[in-house]
């Protein structure tokens, strides 16, 4: 089985806790990620996704010219070590129904994988 670290996106897209949402959709939409990972200071503390925009943005009414990435991120991060498997991920997110998860290597962030990522290798695997 292939590996994580071979399908996952090593280019972290990351924005200050303290960023408006406004800041994080423009974010995501020029580097084209679905989600987005919240700093504060040199910790990631949490994730931004399409949806977190969506749910807890739009449609319960928030300003979103000032309200924070903070505000709107999940949280704590859920994650999987390197070391383990497309399926591991798969199950992992399925179980927790998200769609992007933090690929960690001894505990520090090292790549984010997606639901589109798996899709695309099981497709390719029939």
């Amino acid at each position: 089985m292939m590996p994580l670290a071979v399908l996952m996106n090593r280019n972290i897209s990351a924005i200050d806790a303290d960023k408006t949402a406004i800041d994080v959709a423009t974010q995501m939409a020029s580097q084209k990620v679905g989600a987005i990972l919240v700093k504060n200071g040199s910790d990631f503390v949490g994730i931004v996704s399409e949806t977190d925009l969506v749910r807890r943005g739009l449609a319960q009414g928030m300003d979103l010219t000032t309200t924070t990435a903070q505000t709107l991120m999940s949280a704590p991060l859920v994650t999987i070590d390197v070391g383990q498997t497309l399926v591991d991920a798969n199950e992992i997110m399925s179980r927790e129904n998200i769609r992007h998860l933090v690929v960690t290597d001894r505990g520090e962030v090292t790549g984010v994988i997606s639901v589109r990522d798996l899709v695309i290798y099981f497709k390719n695997r029939l």
